[in-house]
């Protein structure tokens, strides 16, 4: 396929040669003898990589599968997910890596499989498997069944950069969690009880830990403009979550127990503080969180709803629309969900639009913006926590040369994992 008159992120206006799954040449005047398609007036990115999603099989198919996620993810403009562990069973050991990459054969995208720490898992196993990365690691005090004490986390770090695997962490420190906040059922009641100095100071123990293993790690969706510049001064790389950088605590009277999430969300003010070091570099990515529950699990109170959101759809297309505003620029927007992704969780061949690469692009028409609904996308939980949020979503998707999705229609295209 020849993509004519693409405009690129920096605004250069060029041809796109796609040869079977890569990318044969960037250039002007490019001619092709199979199918060509005008994009003058579109743009075209890198498809977006993200770097942390729950598809949520084994064990939880009710909520969503690799199929429903990664279709979802393709209409996004998402060409590559990497999978958390916390899955049932959770991703540990050679067993249980296994029953899951069966699963992830399904996918229309390519994937990686992030492996698990817990007090059961087996380190010797599980970095013989292709894992992305040891994913959401979660340090010591937090919340959850894979919580880890001090001496483990340090232990997975060791092991991990004895295996070159990244490791990324979801840092809460539960002891600075709020009690008096249990007294309240509003739904602003998970926002007061983790509160953001439990982040803050989990943040920061973390890098210090790294720091003193001489390691290096990825603090998973920061909530928080001072947890964004503790990792960046530490000289670790972070992420933020589009419900982190587009919604806030104000929010939560019309969301309810549909904006719970882990981090929860932050006031206005902690949510401005984040975009803006999004736009300023010191936020390295944006990963989506993708967690998705039915609409009867979050239908609860506070404290018995599940904690997460789905996002994979969505993220994409809400920066695209803050692009078309003028509040990010396109550049900007390759980089946090393409380009800095491929680096940081070494991806060589993903994330440019350059000769070589692997031909995962998006294609999108910059001035077409439409309120995000619901019941339009493809996740199997059928919701968002962004009803009604403009955004732009993309016209044609594709991962290693193949059309997984355009104009509303899915390709036969075949999922990877880009660790084999």
């Amino acid at each position: 396929m020849l993509i004519r008159n693409a405009t690129l992120a920096d605004g250069r206006v060029r041809d796109v040669l796609v040869d079977g799954e890569t990318i044969a040449e960037v250039g002007e005047g490019l001619d092709a003898e199979g199918d060509v398609l005008d994009a003058d007036g579109k743009r075209l990115l890198p498809g977006m990589i993200d770097a942390h999603v729950h598809f949520r099989e084994p064990g939880y198919a009710h909520k969503e599968t690799w199929t429903t996620g990664s279709r979802s993810a393709a209409a996004g403009g998402v060409t590559t997910v990497f999978d958390q562990p916390n899955t049932d069973p959770p991703t540990i050991d050679t067993a249980s890596f296994e029953a899951k990459a069966r699963l992830a054969r399904k996918s229309a995208i390519d994937y990686g499989i992030n492996g698990g720490v817990t007090e059961a898992w087996n380190p010797e196993e599980l970095f013989e498997e292709p894992i992305a990365a040891l994913g959401e690691v979660f340090l010591a005090d937090s919340t959850g069944e894979m919580g880890i004490d001090a001496d483990l986390f340090e232990d997975a770090l060791e092991e991990a950069e004895a295996a070159g695997v990244k490791v990324t962490v979801h840092a809460e420190d539960a002891t600075l969690f709020d009690e008096a906040a249990t007294e309240r059922d509003d739904a602003d009641a998970w926002s007061a009880y983790r509160t953001a100095e439990a982040e803050i100071e989990a943040i920061d123990r973390a890098c210090a830990v790294a720091n003193g293993l001489d390691s290096e790690i990825h603090i998973a969706h920061t909530s928080t403009p001072e947890g964004a510049d503790i990792a960046d001064e530490a000289g670790m790389t972070c992420e933020a979550t589009p419900h982190h950088l587009f919604l806030s605590r104000a929010d939560l009277e019309e969301l309810g127990t549909f904006g719970r999430m882990n981090p929860p969300l932050r006031s206005e003010r902690r949510r401005d503080g984040l975009f803006e070091r999004l736009v300023d570099g010191t936020v390295d990515i944006v990963a989506t969180d993708h967690a998705p529950h039915t609409r009867e699990e979050k239908d609860a109170s506070i404290w018995d709803a599940p904690s997460g959101v789905p996002g994979v759809e969505t993220a994409l297309p809400l920066l695209l629309e803050e692009a078309r505003k003028g509040a990010i620029d396109y550049e900007r927007v390759r980089d946090v969900t393409a380009a800095n992704v491929a680096d940081i969780f070494e991806l060589p061949n993903k994330g440019r639009i350059e000769a070589g690469n692997d031909a995962d692009l998006v294609l999108f028409d910059p001035d077409v913006s439409v309120p995000v609904r619901g019941e339009k996308l493809h996740s199997k939980c059928g919701w968002t926590p962004f009803e009604g949020h403009e955004a732009v979503f993309p016209e044609l998707t594709m991962v290693r040369g193949n059309v997984v999705y355009d104009d509303g229609e899915f390709g036969e295209g075949s999922g990877e994992n880009v660790r084999e």
